[in-house]
């Protein structure tokens, strides 16, 4: 068996890092470096065991340098953030993270180098058996097994076309380089998310292998909490994909709304014995106009966060940023703005024919209702088109000043 050396004395770079985040596990962070030593020492090559600490007050710090381990102090609470600040120090070429909670074998690093040697950007441990992973009995709760991370997953699947089986998997491998595209921003939990979003959006190559999830080994309460750590990696997906947050649900309300609105600007429209009239109409129009906004909502995320560098560039972000596509929006909302108009000022002359008296207010209102759906659109068009140019201005970022002796 090839020795692991003392790594954490090491300046030079090495073939691979372990990483694991540490908060007050000094029951379990011993085993986990054994196991890490021990898988870094079968694959003979030259490596590095990293924790960060995220503020631990029960000694695990001593343990993990006394076993040999390099210890990186960070700050910023979060599971996130314990792990951006142990890859931050890290000198591996690949490097593979998991928690130290000894509910992940590091001696099952092997396949995940594998992966990587053959290309892989990003490998993914998957616990579940369709996946052809496993649990031991105990290791995962039933809200967790049978809910959370399928559903989490499937969902992945659907807003980002991800091939894995298990996006909450805490061991993983990938390749330097491509970490650093990624450029990962959150410091809870749905960081485990925001890797695998951001590498399938950046099309990294993903692969993924079977690993064995067993029992957490500490004795006190878990630092996971179940319903509000799901929740963030749901809204983390969701802000991730305007297309399914705001676009799709807008374009069904504004097709909804426009499906059946437009016949009842006519006449009224009866199915069986129930008629539906002018106020089914305003219903309609409030859908169309509330469907217009969550579309444009989508369109400021979008470009929003493709110039901050959150998503990478798209085609139709670079397409809205032709420089008469905002004169275009804004002729266009002008336009049909000054078509609602016209359809008040028709109200108006209908209602002159009864010398101003009273009128049908069913068919007047088949006139104003359209009308001010219309202004309300055309306002917002403009409205929009110019927000949109703003979005799109691009900062300058200025280096700050040399420091002069």
């Amino acid at each position: 068996m090839t020795s692991v050396p003392e790594l954490h004395t090491a300046p030079e770079a090495v073939d691979l890092s372990i990483v694991m985040p540490c908060l007050d596990e000094a029951e379990t962070i011993g085993s986990c470096i054994e196991k890490a030593k021990s898988g870094l020492a079968s694959l003979g090559i030259s490596g590095e065991i990293v924790v960060g600490d995220n503020g631990s007050t029960d000694g695990s710090q001593a343990i993990a340098e006394r076993l040999g381990a390099r210890v990186v102090d960070v700050a910023e609470r979060g599971y996130g953030a314990a792990l951006m600040g142990a890859i931050d120090a890290s000198r591996g070429r690949y490097i593979i993270m998991a928690d130290s909670d000894d509910s992940y074998d590091f001696r099952e690093v092997g396949p995940f180098v594998d992966e990587l040697n053959n290309g892989a950007d990003l490998v993914v441990g998957c616990r579940l058996p369709v996946g052809g992973g496993r649990i031991v009995p105990g290791a995962m709760p039933w809200k967790h097994r049978w809910l959370g991370t399928p559903v989490l997953t499937m969902l992945s699947r659907l807003f980002f076309g991800t091939a894995i089986h298990d996006i909450n998997c805490g061991m993983r491998g990938f390749r330097r380089d491509s970490y650093d595209r990624l450029e990962l921003q959150t410091t809870g939990m749905e960081y485990a998310s925001e890797m695998i979003i951001k590498a399938a959006l950046n099309e990294l190559r993903i692969n993924e292998v079977p690993i064995t999830l067993y029992p957490d080994g500490r004795s006190g309460v878990p630092h996971l909490r179940s319903w509000r750590d799901g929740w963030r990696h749901l809204r983390f997906m969701l802000l991730f994909s305007p297309r399914w947050l705001f676009l799709i649900p807008g374009l069904l309300l504004f097709a909804i709304g426009l499906g059946f609105g437009i016949p009842l600007a006519f006449k009224p429209v009866a199915v069986g014995s129930v008629v539906f009239d002018t106020n089914t109409l305003l219903v309609m129009a409030m859908a169309v106009i509330v469907g217009f906004q969550f579309v444009m909502f989508a369109v400021f995320a979008k470009v929003f966060a493709v110039a901050e560098g959150l998503l990478p560039p798209d085609a139709r972000v670079a397409w809205l940023a032709k420089p008469h596509r905002m004169e275009s929006g804004l002729l266009t909302g002008l336009v049909i703005a000054v078509a609602g108009v016209g359809l008040l000022f028709a109200a108006v002359a209908e209602w002159g024919h009864t010398d101003f008296g009273a009128l049908s207010y069913a068919d007047s209102l088949r006139i104003v209702i359209p009308g001010v759906t219309c202004i309300v659109l055309g306002v917002q068009l403009v409205f929009s088109s110019f927000f949109v140019g703003v979005l799109q201005l691009r900062r300058v970022h200025r280096r700050p000043p040399r420091h002069q002796p």
